[in-house]
């Protein structure tokens, strides 16, 4: 695909505690190596990846391929960045929240972003994917996988472990969060909720496929 040839643009961000893995995990994604001398975020950055996405029918036929090109927001866990970090959250269709499994308190934390979610994101029940980092480190774990399932089902999200060092997990904890995105958009009929120029279909901007805004309507409601 070249620079302008794809269907939809969708952005992700990528939160969770500083030192939780997440420049790590993806550059995991989009380039499948590991390097274990970055440095810490400073601020946003972001990584970038194409791929095709097959929606399934009520019969499990796959649909039409959809050219997808995806921005991955990178954000520092730092606290002193948290009003740049959380300016971005709007801006954003899917989060991919990240804990390390070696580090109890990131874990813990991971309720504090999640009330951070509620409170910037595009509504109050926006599309996260909960990841526990770091799963290679078997020897070095703090948090039980039993532990982590349970929060993740009290808030309704996918969860996976994951290893930005061996990829475990990575590509699919991603491709579950952008089938969610994709699924949310098909059964919505209201696009208020998508931001403006974040994805384009058939030629068209996100203005051009959306309603008028209502203040007053949920952007939860599909």
């Amino acid at each position: 695909m070249s620079d302008g040839d794809y269907d939809y643009l969708i952005k992700f961000l990528a939160l969770g505690d500083s030192g939780v893995g997440k420049t790590s995990f993806l550059y995991q994604y989009t380039d499948g190596k590991f390097n274990s001398k970055f440095i810490t975020t400073v601020g946003i950055d972001f990584r970038e990846k194409r791929v095709v996405y097959k929606s399934s029918g009520p019969d499990g036929t796959a649909g039409r391929g959809q050219r997808i090109h995806i921005q991955l927001w990178d954000t520092a866990g730092q606290e002193r960045f948290r009003s740049l970090t959380t300016a971005f959250f709007r801006d954003a269709m899917g989060f991919l929240l990240l804990f390390d499994l070696t580090n109890e308190q990131s874990f813990l934390n991971v309720r504090n972003w999640m009330s951070q979610l509620q409170t910037h994101a595009y509504c109050e029940n926006p599309d996260i994917v909960l990841c526990g980092n770091k799963s290679d480190l078997g020897d070095q774990r703090a948090v039980k996988a039993d532990n982590a399932r349970e929060l993740a089902e009290k808030y309704g999200v996918p969860y996976f472990e994951t290893s930005a060092a061996n990829g475990e997990n990575v590509s699919h904890a991603v491709e579950v969060l952008l089938d969610l995105i994709m699924k949310r958009m098909e059964r919505c009929v209201d696009k208020s909720w998508i931001p403006d120029g974040t994805v384009r279909t058939n030629g068209h901007s996100t203005s051009d496929l959306a309603e008028p805004r209502d203040t007053d309507q949920s952007k939860c409601a599909c």
